[in-house]
């Protein structure tokens, strides 16, 4: 185990430049702060790279350190400083990302959320959380969807990126391969020419699209879609929350038999 104490250590400022989408672009890694995704992490046997944490963590969890990880003992101001957390919890770890992430499946099938250009890394994590638990397959963050490997993202996905397909790339190039494989593909507007999405039969395998929050999808998507829905409000409010939207969504069109 290796000892760093000061911030200017060239480790230290490695770590603090991954709350940057171009470190993490440029390393193919990124950070996860906290017990809970470590241990997300280990379950999955996700390669964690380096292990960062105090003292006084490690002598608390003693068993993290059977395992054969590069491991780095560090003050709590270090840990401050790289976590971009408001109270860090004194662990956290350097893992990489999927190495397939920009690849759309040839054997595309289950159920997919398509994110178009979604800007709030809470909404984007609370969808890709959601969609872990209504039991898709996976994600795909369009271009100019914020980075779904941000921290506070990370965060907000609480490890559901370990038990999900996440993926970057083209909406379009992935609307071709789910109308090559017979998917339907649902869009989301807040149009009441749209059906509503309790007319719907669950399926098992379907693309699902959220537009942006303040503009909702791009046209262009609309009109590559099987059907566009739309959720009826009784009450006042103008229009619901994307990821309250997405989860109702998800719910419905994927239905398991329990």
């Amino acid at each position: 185990m290796e000892k760093i104490t000061s911030v200017h250590n060239q480790r230290v400022k490695d770590w603090k430049k991954l709350q940057t989408r171009k470190q993490r672009t440029k390393t193919g890694t990124y950070l996860l702060d906290g017990w809970h995704l470590i241990n997300e992490a280990l379950n999955s046997q996700t390669a964690i790279l380096s292990l960062i944490g105090t003292q006084e963590q490690f002598e608390l969890h003693p068993d993290i350190l059977t395992h054969e990880l590069e491991t780095y003992e560090v003050t709590k101001e270090i840990m401050a400083d790289i976590t971009d957390s408001v109270t860090p919890q004194g662990i956290a770890a350097v893992v990489a990302k999927p190495t397939d992430e920009s690849e759309i499946p040839a054997d595309l099938a289950g159920a997919w959320l398509l994110l178009d250009q979604i800007q709030d890394p809470g909404n984007i994590g609370t969808m890709i959380r959601t969609a872990d638990a209504a039991g898709f397959v996976g994600v795909v963050a369009g271009h100019k969807t914020a980075d779904i490997y941000a921290p506070k993202v990370v965060r907000s996905m609480q490890g559901s990126q370990f038990h999900l397909q996440l993926r970057q790339g083209n909406l379009f190039s992935w609307l071709e391969k789910f109308k090559q494989n017979g998917m339907p593909i649902y869009g989301t507007e807040l149009n009441q020419d749209a059906q509503n999405f309790r007319e719907l039969t669950p399926i098992n395998n379907f693309a699902l699209i959220m537009g942006n929050e303040g503009h909702g999808m791009q046209s262009d998507l609309l009109a590559q879609t099987t059907k566009n829905l739309y959720i009826p409000m009784d009450g006042q409010a103008e229009s619901l929350n994307v990821a309250v939207s997405a989860g109702i969504l998800m719910f419905q069109l994927k239905q398991n038999n329990h």
